[in-house]
């Protein structure tokens, strides 16, 4: 590899402007040899009022304009849940690698094909789950993985917030993956199958607002050996939104926010030790900084999120789905 492609300016592409893309488009702005290069939107007015806010160089008014720019290394997909697999393949189509936000798809078999595409073309594809970047969650896994207080018995994980129900809003819009478990259960799965891996068992129950998408769901995944995860999510209520992991020899508490930059606490030996990872952040720079990293080194798979792990993660919410008798 020479010199010049490791510092190469990886310039992005953003489809898909809405609340994530700015928090996006405000971490990249703190990352050097790289830039925010094009944006698109369906509305001009929408794209120029962000292409302006985070410096972008170009704005185009249609997602087909954009991929057509031989400039753009990267495309970070944030369209709503029910358009990734389609924005995926008319980006790998046109050899740009691909960062799409969680869910990966609307199921298993949407990501096979966008997998398949990806390795057809030989172009990089990930999912953006940015919390398995994040330093504090990196640092849970390394205390798991080392066993340092033992084995898991049992983890606790939520995510809840309220919102009035709004037909029109795309967070309860069932047709595009609307409701409580692809948008906000997918964190709580995440923590369990990166932790504890798959599930030997699972139960869940939901209750549903009055157009069909899931208002909340729990969930009991069993592990065998009298271990389980207790998963939950819900747009009814705001809940403490933490990841518990009772160990055999203490407890490992992600504190409120556990899915972006937060603190962790220990509780060992009748002791609690506060750990905070001094983010400067929102929190997407890390998996940015991954997928950068990726591009320069020429590579066409995370060996973080891998392709394994996004089809274990999308299987795992069909299987949720087809117990709670949710079809989108």
């Amino acid at each position: 590899m020479t010199n010049h492609s490791q510092h190469k300016t990886i310039n992005w592409g953003i489809i898909g402007l809405g609340n994530i893309a700015n928090k996006f488009a405000q971490d990249l702005l703190t990352i050097k040899d790289a830039q925010l290069y094009a944006v698109a939107s369906r509305s001009q007015e929408k794209a120029d009022a962000f292409a302006s806010k985070y410096s972008a160089t170009k704005t185009y008014n249609s997602y087909e304009a954009l991929v057509k720019d031989s400039n753009i290394d990267a495309v970070y997909i944030a369209t709503p849940h029910a358009l990734h697999k389609e924005n995926t393949l008319l980006c790998l189509e046109h050899n740009i690698a691909v960062l799409c936000e969680k869910p990966f798809a609307m199921n298993e078999a949407e990501v096979n094909t966008m997998i398949a595409k990806a390795k057809e073309k030989n172009v990089l594809l990930m999912e953006a789950l940015w919390t398995y970047f994040l330093p504090h969650y990196k640092y849970v896994l390394q205390e798991l993985n080392n066993k340092t207080y033992g084995n898991v018995i049992k983890l606790e994980a939520d995510f809840g917030f309220y919102r009035e129900f709004d037909e029109s809003s795309r967070l309860f819009k069932k047709s595009l993956g609307g409701g409580s478990l692809l948008d906000i259960g997918i964190y709580p799965i995440f923590a369990a199958l990166s932790t504890l891996g798959i599930p030997k068992g699972m139960k869940a129950d939901a209750t549903f607002f009055k157009n069909g998408a899931d208002s909340s769901c729990n969930m009991t995944f069993d592990y065998g050996n009298s271990i389980t995860a207790h998963l939950k999510s819900t747009l009814l209520e705001q809940t403490p939104t933490e990841a518990i992991f009772y160990c055999e020899k203490g407890t490992i508490k992600i504190n409120g926010g556990f899915f972006m930059p937060t603190t962790v606490t220990i509780i060992s030996n009748n002791k609690e030790e506060t750990i905070d990872f001094n983010y400067k952040t929102i929190g997407y720079n890390y998996e940015i900084l991954h997928f950068n990293e990726l591009i320069r080194a020429g590579k066409t798979e995370s060996d973080i999120m891998t392709f394994e792990f996004s089809k274990q993660l999308i299987k795992l919410l069909d299987d949720v789905r087809s117990s709670i008798k949710l079809e989108y």
